[in-house]
Parts: structure tokens; C-alpha cells; sequence
């Protein structure tokens, strides 16, 4: 694979929560920025009547990312006027839980007890989500959480904002890039605290951290390449994997769908 383990500072137990928010709430705006909720959308009506409900499960949440926003849009489409959205993770954070319930958006709900990504609770029936957030797993891990999806015959919908195409060396020089793109985006937050404003501004912690997480994202990204790897020791019959790139705002993005073939 060419995809490079490294790490990322907000996975580590110790990263103060308080500054992990500040960083996926920056995170949202980027989204918002690249315009994925579209695509996202668009992948979501691919694997959707594979679903035996109309209930979108989200995988390792964080602050929500762009489903919020894709769920707004998905209520605009007739045929799924009903549809929910669960956001769910390993470690839920009431605090974002409110945060979620503050949005009033009809159908997103935020789920405060944990959910591992690699046995799923079988009362959490729909499409299986993780919007970037595959690339925080190794290998062995990720096969587990797409192995548990396709033995519970529920459709999964992996994206991430990165095809991790370019030279390895390439990666590094995003740091500097996005240190001057943190400095010009994050009025764009919401909510925008003085949290965000001291530590981006005045004591630039963030977009430290946010530079380092952002290089070593894409370094950790599966490429095209490494997602059929990835995929090819859990395949059998009777499910599907599909796995691709699409053309998007600051460069390509990649995805990862799988689905239940119809029985017959």
C-alpha cells in the first residue's frame, strides 16, 4: 500500500478535548468550503435502496462533519423526505451532543452511548457512514469495520476529501499550505469561539496542529489502489464493493461503497 501510517495528534487519548473540537469544528468548514456535501449526497442515493430503512448510521462522527448538511439536502429528494441520520462514535461527546440537538435539524440525531465502528449495535439498521474518517484505521482495523458491515448485509459509504495521488514528497509541503489556509478560513467556523480565535490568532496552536493532522491525513489516505487491497481478503458472494474517484473543489476525492445483492 502506498497509504503511511503516521499519526495525528487529536488521536491520541492525552490531545486536550477542548482543542480536538476547535479542530473538527474547523474541519466542518472545510467541508463546507470543498462543497462535499454534494458528492456525498450523490453516493448516499447509490447505496440507499440497498438499505432496509431509510436511516443513515455515521461512524465515528466527530463534530458531525458535513452530514448534517447532506441530510438537509438528501430532505429536498421526495423519496427521501423521511430520511434519518444517526451520528455515533466510540467515545461520544455530550458536548457536541448538544451542539447537534441545538441545529434542529429534522432527522439527525447524535447517539451519547459508544459505538465501535467494528460491531455495530444491531438495533442501528441503515447505511453505514465514516466521512473522513476510514484513514484513521490501520488495515487490520478497517477490514473489521467493512467485514462487520458486509456480515450485517448493511450498505457502507466510505469518503475522503484526499486521493492521496501525489509524490510522497509532495506531502510535506502542504504543512506550510495549510497553515496560511487555517489563518484565512477559520472566521468561517461555526461556532466561531474566542477558543478558536486566541488559539489560531494569538497563541497558533491550531494551526500547528491542524497543519501537522492535515499533511499526515493525506499521507494516511487509501488510495484507489490500496482500497481494493484492502477489500480483497473480506469479498464473498452475495455483496458488493465499489470503490472509485471523483473530480471535486482543491483536488480529487476517493470513496469506498459496499451494498447487499438482491437475494434470487
Amino acid at each position: 500500500m502506498k497509504r503511511i501510517h503516521l499519526f495525528e495528534f487529536e488521536d491520541f487519548a492525552w490531545f486536550p478535548n477542548w482543542l480536538r473540537k476547535c479542530m473538527t469544528r474547523y474541519i466542518v468548514a472545510v467541508h463546507r468550503m470543498m462543497a462535499t456535501a454534494p458528492q456525498i449526497a450523490e453516493l448516499l442515493t447509490r447505496i440507499l435502496p440497498h438499505a432496509p430503512t431509510p436511516h443513515i448510521v455515521d461512524l465515528c462522527s466527530g463534530s458531525g462533519g458535513p452530514l448534517p448538511s447532506t441530510l438537509q439536502l438528501l430532505h429536498k429528494q421526495p423519496q427521501y423526505a423521511q430520511l434519518k441520520v444517526t451520528l455515533t462514535d466510540l467515545y461520544p461527546n455530550d458536548d457536541v451532543a448538544r451542539e447537534i440537538r441545538e441545529l434542529v435539524t429534522p432527522g439527525l440525531h447524535y447517539r451519547t452511548s459508544p459505538v465501535d465502528a467494528t460491531s455495530v449495535d444491531p438495533d442501528l439498521v441503515g447505511v453505514r457512514t465514516m466521512i473522513c474518517s476510514l484513514h484513521h484505521m490501520r488495515p487490520e482495523l478497517a477490514r473489521k469495520i467493512l467485514g462487520d458491515a458486509q456480515r450485517a448485509r448493511q450498505p457502507f459509504c466510505a469518503y475522503e476529501i484526499s486521493d492521496n495521488s501525489p509524490p510522497i514528497w509532495l506531502w510535506w509541503l502542504a504543512i506550510p499550505i495549510n497553515i496560511l489556509v487555517v489563518l484565512l478560513l477559520t472566521p468561517m467556523v461555526r461556532p466561531l469561539t474566542w477558543r478558536q480565535i486566541v488559539f489560531t490568532y494569538l497563541i497558533p496552536l491550531l494551526p500547528l496542529f491542524i497543519a501537522w493532522d492535515g499533511a499526515v491525513s493525506n499521507a494516511r489516505t487509501y488510495t484507489v489502489a490500496d482500497m481494493e487491497e484492502l477489500v480483497a481478503p473480506i469479498k464473498s458472494d452475495g455483496y458488493t464493493w465499489e470503490y472509485g474517484s471523483l473530480d471535486g473543489k482543491m483536488g480529487k476525492k476517493v470513496y469506498l461503497l459496499g451494498y447487499p445483492q438482491a437475494a434470487g
